[in-house]
């Protein structure tokens, strides 16, 4: 069954599955990269999504290449233009908040920006518009509103859900932002703006800043983490989203795998799987996902029993549970086996009964959001 589309925005039909490519250029060679591509758009998927940061973990020799793979994808296998879309993100420097203040990390791209400014929005287009080999982007998205930045907003996340305000910064306002983007916008170089890793303030924001200005473009979408794990999406910017017509592109459905139950296999599941092969060099992903909270993990197995009790591979569980949401436009999920890849395409077709979604919400009261 081909991948069903959603309207994400006027002239834009995004299907309900996005592949995400932050493995691209790491864990997958290029070759690699090709077949996945290959199979995902072959399979009905015409979404992809990238950022100037991948792959992950992030290094100064392998940035950019994620892009870079798709870029080629699209051209050596000459897909017209108008069949795919093509979604990425820019990236500041990302600051951890430590008691002696912030600490800096990729300072490899732009030199080191400390801020997202017009100068450093121009600058993040125009070399992903390289990499990609493209004349245009269709979703550009602002990966984390600067909120780790030293000039700029802080907002918790990856595990943190409680606001300090003692670690707020001075900001680079929302109008230089969406100025930047706007000329972008109206130059052809990008066709939508979208949000990600926000905040029901943060929304709110861009948007009563976009109405005030005609030249502003207004925000289409958000990408944060919708999971089994993280629901946290439910608690205010489902109201902000759905009253403001801004649809959610939820990143993470498989809780970097975790919700696909490998990691609790008695020989702690495959070599290469992330977390594994990452451990102790991928910050944020441990920090949210973390194995040896027993919390992680009594939530994670209610959802293993689930999904045996009523025979459904666990990954399908995971999926369909996404999906179902309304206000979700598509699940954007990473693979780096075709059988992975599979696996995810034959959910798109698993519709969830009361029962069993009355069972998710009973694991969810006892163990609710242990993902943030």
């Amino acid at each position: 069954m081909a991948v069903p589309l959603f309207n994400l925005a006027p002239d834009l039909s995004v299907s309900r599955l996005c592949l995400g490519t932050m493995t691209f250029g790491e864990q997958n060679s290029m070759s690699e990269s090709f077949r996945l591509l290959d199979h995902a758009f072959d399979a009905g998927i015409n979404f992809f999504d990238s950022a100037e940061m991948y792959p992950v973990p992030q290094r100064a020799d392998t940035q950019g290449r994620s892009e870079e793979h798709l870029g080629r994808w699209v051209r050596d296998r000459k897909i017209p233009r108008d069949r795919v879309v093509l979604a990425t993100k820019e990236s500041s420097i990302k600051f951890s908040m430590k008691v002696s203040g912030p600490s800096g990390q990729m300072t490899w791209i732009r030199d080191g920006p400390k801020c997202l400014d017009a100068w450093n929005i121009s600058e993040a287009i125009d070399n992903s518009l390289l990499r990609l080999r493209t004349d245009y982007i269709d979703l550009f998205q602002i990966h984390w509103s600067d909120r780790f930045c030293i000039f700029n907003r802080y907002v918790p996340m990856f595990g943190k859900f409680e606001y300090d305000p003692t670690h707020q910064y001075s900001a680079i306002t929302v109008e230089e932002q969406l100025e930047a983007l706007g000329r972008a916008v109206s130059s052809g170089k990008i066709r939508y703006v979208g949000l990600s890793n926000e905040t029901p303030y943060g929304v709110m924001k861009f948007l009563h800043v976009a109405k005030r200005v005609p030249s502003y473009p207004k925000v289409v979408s958000v990408q944060n983490c919708y999971s089994l794990l993280c629901r946290t999406f439910d608690s205010g910017m489902a109201e902000c989203c759905h009253h403001e017509r801004i649809s959610l592109l939820a990143y993470s459905p498989l809780a970097m795998g975790i919700l696909s139950g490998k990691y609790f296999l008695p020989d702690g599941g495959p070599l290469d799987a992330r977390l594994n092969l990452f451990k102790g060099r991928y910050s944020e992903g441990e920090s949210r996902y973390n194995l040896s909270n027993s919390i992680v993990t009594a939530a994670v197995m209610g959802y293993l029993k689930i999904a045996d009790k009523y025979g459904l591979c666990p990954v399908a569980l995971a999926i369909a549970f996404v999906l179902r949401h309304p206000l979700v436009a598509s699940a954007i999920f990473g693979a780096t086996k075709r059988w992975q890849l599979q696996e995810v395409l034959d959910a798109c077709s698993v519709e969830l009964s009361p029962e069993i979604v009355a069972e998710i919400n009973q694991i969810h009261a006892n163990y609710p959001n242990p993902c943030p």
